[in-house]
């Protein structure tokens, strides 16, 4: 049905006031005025064509539903933004900086001290020498060669992860630490079955055990272990693009990598810990029960079996501390790099727990010399004897040397005669 031309007229004439209330109000908001514009336009517009205006009316009202939910989906997005933010973990490398340089500089101190004089009374005393002698030599030997490549890592860690020493440098570094490990955990083995020959098996002892094939072992044990742990020798330094910075010691990025590093440490898992510490076990079981079921007469030679018990409680408690927590650890590890559900806190134990196990690891040389000095054959009578030798040298010296008085006479007398 079609306005007829009063209503037109009237609808005209009620046009202008809403026209002055439309331009009162859209001041206030514009969105409004432009609704009330479209209330204009209903009036004018003809009753076939109201479709359309309120399909045009419509999509303002919803442009203006649009307007008002903006600024809460931006606020929304910009918490969506923080919240991804923050999944990123907080760096430990002032941790890790701090704790690395100081116990790599305590171990590097201790190490060398001990195991420094141990080497000296043990090759002053060559004369003195015995297989398990030949295992502390050994031993020794390998503490000083790893300890003596920690100060490389002091500086590593106090330039910030910074490192300037080359190459070769880096790779000998990492080598090292391995090697000595392996070597320490290899020849406390030989030293316990040695020691579970002596006790348990004393006749055979001195037909089985000689210096030579202690030699011999000590041989095949070094060449194993360096040829076992050339993989370390893979891996030198590397540049980091985000930091800037030449680093070293760095574990490789990659699942690939990650995967060869799995492989290899369920290798050395078995091979370098899990079955040395078993032979321990054993050896020390029969010890145990050897000494326990010595009659009163046996039971009078006292020495040995002090010596033993020393040695039982110095191993094992370096593998419970050193040893048994970096492997655990490294292996647990490797597994959580694989996960993807990880939260940040279980991630920054994870990492703080291999700075704290790494240098408990490298702690064993300074256990080491306790193995020396209270378990080893008359070490501390060959630390005696040395001590009373060059005291003995020092006033034989003394004694050889003229005394001024006794010069000044002899001149003296030449002169008168």
């Amino acid at each position: 049905m079609q306005l007829t031309s009063r209503g037109r007229l009237a609808l005209c004439g009620n046009s202008s006031t809403v026209t002055s209330f439309s331009s009162k109000n859209q001041r206030s908001h514009p969105l409004e005025a432009e609704s009330l514009e479209l209330s204009q336009h209903r009036l004018l517009i003809p009753q076939t064509d109201f479709k359309t205006w309120f399909d045009l009316q419509s999509s303002t009202q919803r442009d203006i539903n649009m307007m008002q939910v903006w600024p809460q989906m931006e606020q929304a997005n910009q918490t969506d933004s923080i919240e991804s933010n923050s999944t990123e973990c907080p760096s430990i490398d002032d941790f890790r900086n701090q704790v690395y340089s100081t116990s790599y500089s305590l171990i590097t101190v201790l190490g060398l001290v001990g195991n420094g004089l141990a080497l000296v009374v043990l090759i002053r005393t060559h004369r003195q020498s015995s297989p398990f002698h030949v295992y502390m030599l050994n031993l020794a030997v390998s503490d000083l060669l790893c300890v003596m490549t920690l100060p490389l890592r002091v500086l590593y860690y106090v330039n910030k992860g910074q490192w300037n020493q080359g190459d070769f440098l880096c790779r000998i570094s990492s080598y090292a630490l391995y090697v000595n490990l392996y070597c320490s955990i290899y020849f406390m083995a030989a030293m316990s079955i040695t020691r579970f020959m002596a006790i348990v098996f004393p006749v055979q002892n001195m037909r089985l055990v000689t210096e030579n094939r202690a030699r011999l072992v000590c041989v095949g044990i070094w060449v194993f272990i360096c040829l076992s742990s050339s993989p370390f020798l893979m891996s030198g330094q590397t540049f980091d693009p985000s930091t800037n910075k030449t680093k070293c010691f760095e574990p490789p990025q990659g699942s690939k990598n990650v995967q060869k590093l799995v492989t290899l440490n369920y290798l050395s898992l078995v091979l370098g810990f899990v079955l040395p510490f078993l032979v321990i076990l054993i050896c020390y079981a029969g010890i145990v029960h050897a000494l326990l079921s010595r009659t009163n007469a046996a039971r009078r030679q006292r020495g040995t079996g002090t010596k033993a018990i020393r040695m039982i409680v110095i191993v094992l408690l370096t593998f419970l501390i050193s040893f048994m927590p970096y492997h655990v650890q490294r292996t647990v590890h490797l597994n959580f790099l694989h996960r993807t559900d990880t939260t940040c806190s279980e991630r920054i134990a994870m990492q703080k727990s291999v700075v704290v196990t790494l240098c408990l690891a490298a702690a064993n040389s300074c256990f080491d010399p306790l193995l020396y000095f209270f378990s080893g054959e008359s070490f501390r009578n060959r630390l005696s004897s040395l001590r009373h030798s060059v005291t003995g040298s020092t006033h034989r010296t003394a004694r050889l040397k003229p005394s001024p008085v006794s010069e000044c006479a002899e001149n003296h007398q030449l002169k008168a005669s």
